[in-house]
């Protein structure tokens, strides 16, 4: 598992940065590195892993799913049932228990889907950490479920409502307040990009996922011939690939956001699509959706943690080499992935991890069926409630919220008519 040289993945990567982040990135290497080499820290990490995490995850055999589709059989590393519902959780346990060891007390982060968001805020609680979190308003007003939990954990959440109000600018109003507060504040940044040394931190803490992988299948002895991810910034496929990275098999496949086509501001295919090109943003060197004079250009995605409009620069490096196949999914592909997982496996894929679902529906019946696939279902669907419900069941969420509408209105007359008497 191969950690960047000098910040670089070949020609990705880097440290691009104001000179006021130089000192407190430099820190935070530092520290990395020597917590990495500390049996204490990593011990009292692979406690809190155990304890508070639930790992290891499970590695479920969709049996049903296998004889469906034919071919090969898949297998879904469960990353859902890990605590706050997503593989979120283990970056963000990581980096705050490392700020905490640097005497920060302080933490901010940026969230998309809001699952990065509720891990730090989780995490902070856990740990007792002031939480910040910053969060496009797009996905704010997608992703309410995850905003109340985020403030049951006792996090202040900021609307970010410049720009395209989604995690791009989440990330740069981010860094903007680490920057005017280095001292006493650490950004846990959610996904495996930005400047070093967060690519390598954050696919070190999310590397426990293939770790996991490698052991379970070694024990049911798999022949594994592919691994399959959503791919958004990459935190959750890095972390799965990471242990196979420098091996010849299996194939590795992430899966991009295809959106609703391949048009500009339709999809946010930065491997794969048509306005991807070499660039520089938010700290570091990477594929991004730019446009002539390389300013980002709109994305669209049905789920708000693939919607970013650059990707890892390790990915893209291994991208770049061949190691990494790059795929999409559209829109539609992966709602009809979380149908079919959810009817044929007890299992409801959260939005972005049901891109990968989709990957396997197609390419498990082109495989034997005594090879495997194994599906890395990054987080659980319950907070994609007031995304699926609106396409799956249209008149009957429609009703629903007309009436908890009025239930709301009812109890806020009846409160003002008791605050009046009283």
């Amino acid at each position: 598992m191969a950690y960047s040289k000098e910040g670089f993945f070949d020609n990705f990567g880097g440290k691009y940065v104001a000179e006021v982040l130089r000192r407190p990135l430099d820190e935070l290497e530092a520290a990395f590195s020597e917590a990495m080499k500390d049996p204490e820290f990593l011990k009292e990490l692979e406690i809190i892993q155990r304890d508070y995490i639930g790992r290891e995850t499970p590695l479920l055999y969709a049996e049903t799913a296998s004889k469906i589709l034919g071919g090969a059989q898949i297998y879904i590393k469960l990353e859902g049932l890990a605590n706050t519902g997503a593989h979120k959780i283990n970056n963000a346990i990581g980096q705050c228990l490392l700020a905490k060891r640097m005497g920060k007390k302080r933490i901010i982060a940026e969230t998309g889907a809001g699952q990065h968001g509720v891990a730090t805020a989780a995490a902070c609680a856990k740990l007792g950490l002031d939480c910040t979190v910053y969060m496009g308003e797009v996905d704010v007003r997608r992703q309410q479920p995850n905003v109340a939990a985020m403030e049951m954990y006792g996090a202040k959440v900021h609307a970010v409502t410049s720009g395209s109000r989604t995690l791009k600018d989440a990330v740069n109003e981010a860094m903007r307040d680490w920057a005017a507060n280095p001292d006493t504040t650490h950004y846990v940044l959610g996904s495996a990009l930005g400047p070093a040394p967060f690519p390598d931190m954050v696919r070190e803490f999310q590397s426990v996922i293939g770790k996991e992988v490698k052991k379970q299948s070694a024990e049911r002895k798999l022949d594994v011939a592919a691994m399959i991810a959503c791919c958004g910034g990459g935190s959750n496929s890095i972390g799965f690939f990471a242990p196979f990275v420098d091996e010849k098999e299996p194939r590795l496949i992430a899966v991009e956001a295809g959106g609703i086509g391949p048009g500009v501001g339709e999809n946010a295919s930065r491997m794969t699509g048509n306005a991807s090109r070499d660039g520089i943003m938010q700290g570091y060197k990477s594929r991004f959706l730019l446009d002539d004079d390389g300013q980002a250009l709109p994305t669209r995605s049905i789920s708000a943690g693939l919607d970013y409009c650059g990707i890892g620069p390790q990915l893209a490096a291994l991208g770049r080499a061949g190691r990494i196949e790059f795929t999409s999914a559209l829109d539609s592909e992966a709602l009809d992935a979380v149908k079919f997982f959810a009817k044929n496996e007890g299992v409801l894929f959260a939005m972005e991890s049901a891109h990968a679902g989709a990957e396997a529906i197609k390419l498990a019946p082109t495989l034997p069926k005594d090879k495997a696939i194994i599906v890395n279902m990054s987080g659980r669907g319950d907070k994609d409630i007031f995304i699926t419900c609106p396409v799956f069941r249209p008149e009957e969420w429609k009703q629903f919220l007309i009436s908890e509408l009025e239930r709301l209105n009812e109890s806020k007359d009846i409160h003002d008519a008791n605050s009046m008497v009283k």
